[in-house]
């Protein structure tokens, strides 16, 4: 049975000299497929005019190597199910590499607005597996100064 997962970080600085961030990676388990269904990103420290800024993001599936992300635990959307068979981490200024990449949605936010994707319908969403290496969610270029930012990643892992 399909079962569904949030990985999530909260009140976190991204920092202008990271550069390029993944803030989400996830590494599927052995023949557990994982399905991407929702993405949520928001910063509580730039409120004013002069801080808007427009970013770019970017769902990227098929690198082999891992970012250098702090470990997550994926949490269980139902408190009886068993706990998720995939590697996950957040924020992660060394980015993942290797392999052969596939975009899978590229987009732009305003910073002040937010990001959100999602949730899409199960079965419509953007799907990875073990053999295919990993799924990141990027920012493709580096904030234009820190900020503090959280966001919450929805996925449906699969038996």
């Amino acid at each position: 049975m399909p079962r569904f997962y949030t990985v999530e970080f909260e009140g976190q600085t991204i920092a202008n000299a990271s550069g390029d961030m993944d803030v989400f990676e996830v590494g599927p388990g052995d023949d557990r497929p994982v399905e991407l269904v929702s993405i949520s990103l928001g910063q509580s420290s730039e409120l004013g005019d002069a801080q808007e800024e427009q970013l770019r993001i970017r769902v990227i599936r098929g690198h082999t190597t891992s970012g250098n992300g702090t470990a997550a635990t994926p949490r269980p959307g139902s408190p009886a199910d068993s706990a998720s068979s995939a590697a996950c981490e957040v924020l992660g200024a060394t980015i993942a590499s290797a392999g052969t990449a596939v975009n899978l949605l590229s987009d732009t936010f305003n910073i002040r607005a937010g990001f959100q994707w999602g949730p899409v319908p199960q079965g419509m969403g953007l799907w990875c597996s073990q053999t295919e290496g990993l799924i990141v969610v990027r920012l493709m270029a580096a904030v234009a100064d820190d900020i503090t930012g959280s966001g919450t990643l929805g996925f449906i892992e699969y038996p």
